[in-house]
């Protein structure tokens, strides 16, 4: 078969203060047309700068190539000038970006920047142009898209700004589309309606996909084949078929075991690869994964193994073909790709479960008011939350998921009282915390804290991490510097972190690590609870292991109590005990872990659940996702807020809005037409 794209041992440099510092090396990978390939791996593996090195984007970045070809059909894209590359941008190869409010000049409207393209690569005149943008937007499901056409990035959400994205870059019918991480950033229901509207795209467009991602699930689901980057180096490729079958690379092995799934066991730890992903600038000699490898030999530390075939795939390992003959080397597709069983439910924590409640919650309401014109009249209210109620047990970790906008975080800071509740009442051990005074709070505080999805965004850059860390004992402690500075050691030692560390700054760290910085902080003065929003969903699969298995590890030594927001449910079900699921405000579902996940009660939850990516081609699911987006929390949908998006809705559902009630031990549901 001829190949649309062929990359023959690419190396990518990149200019910086110290010299050139190589960012891949000797990358070769093809693209058949109409064929989907998934380049996937850790943040820092070289997966987003070998996409931008096919449009010749690093041009820009001070990136240089400095070995090896490319070609896009009869095109040499490597010594290809700058004027013709911009021709064949957008006509012929597109791109799709992670942030795609970035790739959008938030100065002008979507319907310009969309009709430029066409405008550019001479495809219609204006109007033609307009009609084509308008034609795109509604082909990948955004309503209303002549009014959308007049609107502005920031008017839009982050789904509806993705789509968007994806209709100007097929504005020219391209033959090769680009998707750098397009659905990292957004909710499981809008990423499965994204992943979904790709596929239907690339049958009506006749046009390949290169998809980057660290999600192996979403791999799994889309990819024809996949090619496995670590540290700037393809270490394996194979079909999606054969390399969820049996993984020949320790790295790839390591990756797929990592992945937690519906049918993980709660009861055991995360898989996770110890350690993390090297420094660019500090590689190791030899196999760069060896540091990691469990399977290491003194030729791995010694050798760098060359990317050679092995029963029709390739692989750069060199003890690859005895590996995969080992019997416990197996084991990796049994993880992958067993059946779903009907397991009985467990508990994690079912002492905690029993116990008296950490926290009560009643009534509690949230909302912000919107002011309009100079005179700040008050108009529509934002409802963030309204009219919660729920319960925390001692020991517990209660998941809370929904889609961003159903008022997850909200909730968190009101519980904490780091905003004030418009209604409702907050009981922490027993102890009314709304209507507190500040000092008050602030004793409180010493036995709350919270981790954030953030921790480089939550810290201060000019700090050393030792004096991070130790912020807590310095405001609540009268503690002497030597004192504070041996817990602080002892707490980098506890996380995971070096003790020499120190002295060191947040930017010297990866995600993962940072992370722990974070968590250190949140347990410095021994807390009963830690709120941690959405602490792992920034993070890679195998480092989002490590820190969940840190989080079990201290819940268990220091007898802590979790609130765990997050979007990715699988993560959630393993770590949770009871898990509330959110819309809009509201509380729809509450249930033990395991219970939700098999016998989900909700229209809501149902469709959660069913838009997870299932990690393995075996295993792929019938396309059920929620259709269509939140609404407004400024104007939300009269009785059942969800009846917009529910297939089952009827005019009871529209009218009257169900309550929250007990429908089994411990699990409650609120829909009119409970499901069974």
């Amino acid at each position: 078969m001829s190949q649309l794209l062929t990359m023959e041992h690419l190396t990518v440099d990149f200019k910086t203060k110290r010299g050139l510092l190589r960012a891949i090396t000797d990358v070769s990978l093809h693209i058949a047309p109409g064929e989907t390939v998934c380049l996937v791996g850790e943040s820092g593996s070289g997966k987003t700068i070998t996409s931008k090195a096919i449009m010749r984007l690093i041009d820009y970045e001070n990136g240089v190539i400095a070995g090896g070809s490319m070609r896009l059909g009869d095109a040499d894209l490597v010594a290809m000038p700058e004027k013709e590359l911009r021709a064949l941008r957008g006509k012929r190869m597109a791109m799709v970006f992670q942030e795609p409010m970035a790739a959008f000049d938030p100065i002008f409207t979507i319907g310009s920047q969309i009709t430029e393209v066409i405008e550019r690569h001479k495809r219609g005149k204006k109007v033609e142009a307009w009609e084509r943008a308008v034609h795109l937007l509604r082909r990948v499901g955004i309503p209303e898209p002549e009014a959308r056409m007049k609107q502005y990035p920031g008017e839009l959400s982050g789904g509806m700004l993705q789509r968007a994205m994806i209709a100007m870059a097929l504005a020219c019918g391209p033959e090769l589309l680009i998707a750098d991480e397009p659905t990292t950033a957004l909710d499981v229901t809008i990423q499965a309606q994204i992943l979904h509207l790709l596929q239907e795209l690339k049958e009506e467009f006749n046009m390949a996909i290169l998809l980057v991602t660290h999600d192996m699930g979403i791999a799994a689901e889309m990819a024809d084949r996949i090619i496995v980057m670590y540290a700037g180096q393809v270490v394996e490729q194979a079909t999606a078929a054969e390399l969820f079958g049996q993984p020949f690379h320790p790295y790839t092995r390591g990756l797929l075991q990592s992945i937690t799934t519906m049918d993980s066991d709660r009861s055991i730890k995360l898989h996770s690869i110890e350690g993390s992903i090297p420094s660019l600038s500090e590689l190791p000699s030899g196999c760069r994964f060896h540091p990691r490898c469990s399977y290491r030999t003194d030729r791995c530390r010694s050798e760098s193994p060359p990317l050679l075939s092995l029963n029709d795939r390739l692989t750069a390992c060199w003890h690859a073909e005895q590996l995969v003959q080992s019997e416990e080397w197996a084991t990796s597709a049994e993880l992958t790709n067993a059946p779903r069983a009907e397991s009985p439910i467990v508990s994690l924590q079912d002492a905690g479960r029993q116990g008296e409640n950490l926290f009560e919650v009643s009534g509690l309401s949230k909302f912000y008011p919107i002011q309009r014109g100079l005179l700040h009249r008050s108009g529509p209210q934002v409802r963030a939350v309204d009219n919660v109620s729920f319960s925390i047990k001692k020991g517990e970790t209660f998941g809370l998921v929904g889609e961003s906008g159903s008022g997850k975080s909200t909730l968190g800071r009101v519980i904490l009282q780091l905003e004030q509740a418009t209604a409702g009442s907050v009981k922490f051990q027993g102890r009314e915390l709304t209507g507190q005074s500040s000092f008050e709070l602030r004793q409180a505080r010493r036995d709350m804290q919270i981790v954030f999805q953030d921790p480089y965004g939550s810290v201060n850059p000019r700090w050393r991490i030792g004096d991070i860390i130790g912020e807590p004992l310095r405001v609540h402690d009268n503690t002497g510097s030597k004192e504070r500075k041996a817990r602080v050691e002892e707490l980098m030692e506890l996380v995971g972190l070096k003790a020499d560390w120190y002295s060191r700054y947040p930017h010297e760290f990866s995600g993962g690590q940072r992370q722990r910085i974070g968590i250190a902080r949140a347990i410095a003065l021994n807390p009963s609870f830690i709120l941690a929003d959405e602490a792992v969903s920034a993070l890679d699969v195998s480092v989002q292991a490590q820190i969940v298995n840190l989080m079990q590890d201290l819940q268990q030594k220091m007898n802590l109590t979790y609130l765990f927001i997050a979007h990715g449910l699988n993560i959630v079900r393993h770590i949770s005990d009871r898990i509330g699921v959110m819309y809009l405000g509201k509380l729809v579902e509450i249930a033990p872990s395991e219970e939700l996940f098999l016998y989900p009660a909700h229209p809501y939850t149902q469709g959660l659940i069913a838009s997870i990516p299932q990690p393995g081609p075996g295993r792929t699911r019938t396309f059920r996702a929620i259709e269509g987006e939140i609404p407004s929390p400024a104007n939300p949908p009269s009785g059942c807020r969800f009846h917009t998006r529910c297939r089952a809705a009827t005019e009871r559902c529209r009218e009257a809005e169900p309550e929250l009630q007990l429908i089994g031990s411990e699990h409650y549901a609120a829909c009119h037409y409970v499901l069974g």
